[in-house]
């Protein structure tokens, strides 16, 4: 696999983005067949008729991180060092080209069974609520590439710089010479992240419905025994309250890692008794524009409050 600079591209090549799209609990049971992913990135070349130089991640975080690489590495395309979202989101119109005006169709979506279609809509609203549909119908989840752009177009539009970002996140969290604690102060002075809670999960509550991953963790504090943190999520963390007090929010992202390995936790993988921190770090400034907000704050995901600045101790 080889990582690209946007800028090493030729402004009118095609880039595609290809991701997974439904419940990750689901995935655990429903496992893909291998050939989705290069079905919907060839059948979208098909569709605008031009081949693609470079493949794209959606988004950093979880799978979807990691399905491009995949798709890139058997295409011999590579790998753009960006995203769209600068961490993950769970619906298709919440990406930074969708806040720049972008169409996010024509839009593949393929499922292990090798049926396949493509979308067309009026808008990137419709192409979720069209795609969600289709996911449902074939499982719970399925493979999609869309918001087919030109490297000229992604300059101005992706957030760059986020595969090289997860990797120098990933060398830290990994490196033998270097205590969990110091990790975390490394976080925090290199990317403004803030230790919110450590403690015991305590409980799961996890169902998956329309074709997300919906839930409310909780967990307390085992040096007070008696401060408690719960995270809700959707797919992706949305908001941290403890002890009823709201710490974190969407579009800020809401990290819950092992206590001794600091290896990520995701929402599928949330089980009682567990030892965690949870961090939360800054989005990326986009979100926090009048759009960005409009497209991924709080008041979206139904809860009735403004986003807030995190808060919590260093």
């Amino acid at each position: 696999m080889t990582l690209a600079d946007i800028e090493d591209l030729p402004d009118n090549g095609l880039i595609v983005p290809a991701a997974m799209m439904g419940a990750p609990t689901v995935m655990l049971e429903k496992i893909p067949s291998g050939q989705e992913v290069k079905t919907a990135v060839k059948r979208l070349e098909q569709s605008v008729q031009r081949e693609a130089v470079a493949i794209m991640t959606i988004e950093a975080g979880g799978i979807n991180s990691l399905i491009p690489l995949a798709v890139a590495a058997e295409l011999a395309l590579p790998i753009i060092d960006g995203d769209t979202m600068g961490r993950a989101f769970p619906e298709l119109q919440m990406t930074s080209l969708h806040v720049h005006g972008l169409s996010a169709t024509p839009m593949v979506i393929v499922d292990e069974k090798g049926n396949n279609m493509v979308i067309e809509a009026i808008d990137n609203p419709w192409t979720e609520r069209l795609a969600r549909t289709a996911t449902i119908a074939m499982g719970g989840s399925a493979i999609i590439a869309l918001y087919p752009l030109t490297v000229q177009q992604a300059k101005c539009s992706i957030i760059r710089g986020t595969v090289s970002k997860a990797l120098a996140i990933g060398k830290l969290l990994k490196h033998p010479a270097i205590d969990p604690q110091n990790k975390l102060t490394i976080l925090n002075q290199g990317y403004n992240a803030h230790c919110l809670f450590t403690g015991k999960v305590v409980d799961v509550i996890r169902h998956s419905t329309d074709g997300f991953a919906r839930g409310t963790m909780s967990a307390v504090s085992l040096a007070s025994g008696q401060d408690v943190l719960r995270v809700e999520f959707q797919n992706e963390n949305l908001l941290a309250m403890l002890n009823g007090t709201i710490v974190a929010s969407v579009p800020d992202l809401i990290c819950i890692l092992d206590t001794e390995t600091l290896q990520p936790i995701t929402t599928e993988g949330l089980t009682y008794g567990q030892r965690i921190v949870v961090l939360s770090l800054p989005a990326d400034p986009i979100w926090h524009t009048a759009k960005g907000l409009e497209t991924v704050g709080p008041r979206y995901f139904g809860y009735d409050f403004d986003h807030i600045s995190l808060r919590g101790p260093l």
